[in-house]
């Protein structure tokens, strides 16, 4: 690699992370300014077990791996685990 061309590489790498870094303060920013006007709730422990839960199946079924139907009925409301039930016959 020729001098010049090590040159223009960190050229390239410093301009390309100081594209990076407003962009991230403006994404910061953003989610600061959400979190502020729409504040979000403390789970109580049930609600933080259950999403906990639900988002282990929600994993397992993204790995396509076998979920439980009783595991579904225990985690899931009766109207989503009818809901499930209707879209996998379709």
């Amino acid at each position: 690699m020729s001098a010049r061309s090590v040159f223009d590489f960190v050229k390239m790498s410093e301009w390309y992370d100081s594209q990076k870094k407003p962009n991230s303060n403006f994404q910061k920013l953003l989610q600061e300014r959400i979190e502020k006007t729409n504040p979000r709730r403390t789970l109580t422990a049930e609600e933080s077990k259950r999403l906990s839960k639900l988002e282990a199946i929600a994993d397992k079924l993204k790995r396509r791996e076998n979920v439980q139907n009783r595991q579904l009925q225990t985690w899931l409301s009766d109207d989503e685990y009818e809901q499930t039930a209707a879209e996998w016959d379709t």
